[in-house]
């Protein structure tokens, strides 16, 4: 039997949800999905919209609800992936972390932190599952990631996001090739 290839996952994450690219180093798109990050009936976004409207010891709590229901999620997400993908998957590449006040409560009260607190728990979530599976955790910077990605492999990206998008089907939308783009800075 042969070695399977090595690649990389690339993550766009929003509002609960996450878009996940596996990508081959040679730039190749093999797998794209879009998994739920949180549970029916909780929230996606607790730090921002939510957690605005409830005494701070509710929020904190709800906060701690979708973050444990996220983190089942992150991990269950990845276990089907290793288990579905015909590659050696690596590791996962995710958009930077923003620095954040220390506790949940700052977070909820700060208001850049608001913005930006869901986020960042999906990520490190995401992060903490990949870590558990032994795959190696990367931060990319979303402003850079297209540029980054190119020049790693000295080739314009348009004929790979062509062939994703073809191979795929719609949707293919800005974030699927920002999780490409992650991957390949991630993986090569």
């Amino acid at each position: 039997m042969s070695p399977r290839a090595p690649a990389f996952v690339g993550v766009s994450d929003h509002a609960g949800r996450a878009i996940f690219v596996t990508v081959l180093r040679s730039g190749e798109a093999v797998d794209r999905r879009e998994v739920p990050l949180v549970g029916e009936g909780l929230p996606a976004m607790p730090h921002h919209h939510e957690g605005q409207k409830l005494p701070i010891d509710e929020a904190v709590a709800l906060v701690a609800k979708v973050r444990a229901s996220a983190r089942a999620h992150a991990k269950e997400a990845l276990e089907t992936l290793a288990g579905t993908v015909d590659v050696e998957l690596e590791g996962v590449a995710l958009r930077a972390l923003p620095s954040l006040p220390p506790t949940v409560a700052e977070r909820i009260t700060d208001y850049r932190a608001m913005c930006v607190a869901d986020w960042v728990m999906y990520r490190e979530v995401i992060a903490d599952a990949a870590t558990q599976r032994g795959w190696r955790v990367t931060h990319f910077e979303p402003a850079r990631a297209l540029d980054d990605a190119a020049a790693k492999l000295g080739r314009a990206l348009d004929p790979l996001f062509d062939d994703a998008r073809a191979r795929f089907g719609p949707p293919w939308r800005k974030e699927h090739r920002m999780a490409m783009a992650g991957a390949i800075v991630a993986s090569t």
